[in-house]
C-alpha cells in the first residue's frame, strides 16, 4: 500500500525465511539483518539481476527488549500491557539489493502510548487480531487512533516502511 501511494511500481515476492538473528547482534541492527536475509532469499527467486529488491523488517524495542509478533492472544495482551503508558522505539530495517550489491539502512521512530485499560487492550486484540504485528499493534488501526499519545519521527516507519527515506535511497541508486 505504501509503495502504491508513492507510485512506485512493484511486484510482491514472498521471502519465506525464519526471522532469526545472532543473539550477540545489537538489537538496533536486528531489523536490517532480517531484511537483508529476506532480500537474499528473494534474489534467488528472481533471474534478472537488474531488478531492484526491497525488503524490510520492523521491530518494537522497549527498554532494550524486542517485542516481536505475538504467539497468541495472551502474548498480544502482555505486549500491549508493557507498552501502555510508555515510550518505545519502532525500528524498521530496509535492505535494497540492486545490481548485485546490498544497501541497507534503518530508521527509528519513538512512539508513546497513553495508559490503556485492560478493556481497551482486550477489545483491540479480540477485534483486530494483531498477531502478525511487531509489538502486537498497527498504528493505522483503532489502537493507534485511541492509544497513541505522540510520535517522534516517520509515521510510515511505524506502519512498516520509511517510504520517504526509501524513495531517496532508490533515487540515489538510479533505480527511479
Amino acid at each position: 500500500m505504501l509503495l502504491e501511494w508513492a507510485e512506485i511500481p512493484f511486484e510482491v515476492v514472498v521471502a519465506d525465511i525464519e526471522e532469526v538473528y545472532p543473539k550477540t547482534l545489537s538489537k538496533q541492527l536486528v531489523p536490517e539483518y532480517i531484511a537483508a536475509n529476506k532480500a537474499l532469499a528473494t534474489k534467488d527467486k528472481i533471474l534478472n539481476s537488474d531488478v531492484c529488491i526491497i525488503a524490510a523488517d520492523t521491530i518494537v524495542l522497549l527498554n532494550d527488549e524486542i517485542l516481536g509478533k505475538p504467539k497468541d492472544t495472551a502474548d498480544a495482551i502482555k505486549s500491549l500491557e508493557k507498552l501502555s503508558g510508555k515510550m518505545h522505539e519502532v525500528i524498521t530495517g530496509v535492505a535494497i539489493y540492486y545490481k548485485d550489491q546490498m544497501h541497507q539502512f534503518s530508521q527509528t521512530t519513538k512512539v508513546r502510548f497513553h495508559s490503556l485499560t485492560k478493556e481497551q487492550i482486550e477489545f483491540y486484540v479480540t477485534n483486530y487480531k494483531p498477531f502478525d504485528k511487531a509489538g502486537a499493534y498497527a498504528i493505522q488501526e483503532w489502537i493507534g487512533v485511541i492509544g497513541i499519545e505522540s510520535i517522534q519521527g516517520d509515521f510510515y516507519n511505524v506502519m512498516g516502511l520509511p517510504v520517504s527515506t526509501l524513495v531517496q535511497k532508490i533515487k540515489e541508486l538510479g533505480v527511479i
